[in-house]
């Protein structure tokens, strides 16, 4: 059974909701342990600044992701 017509716009607007709204829950709850941590390094020693930068930015990408396929279930219609 194929979806036509609004019924299958609301759904990917919804899909697309969901995609970028757990991502972003799940990137915050990955960051914040993460940021802690890496305080708690740059506290210890200053020059671990650089790595504990990447490693709070990593879970960032996941809200990425989840912006992409938003963006191909609202433009593309998958």
């Amino acid at each position: 059974m194929a979806l036509e017509g609004d019924m299958a716009a609301g759904l990917a607007a919804v899909g697309a909701g969901l995609a970028v709204g757990l991502a972003g829950i799940g990137a915050g709850l990955g960051e914040k342990d993460a940021a802690a941590a890496a305080i708690g390094a740059i506290t210890e020693d200053p020059g671990m600044m650089g790595k504990a930068l990447i490693f709070v930015v990593i879970p960032e990408t996941i809200v990425i992701f989840g912006l992409v396929i938003a963006i191909l279930l609202i433009f593309v219609g998958v």
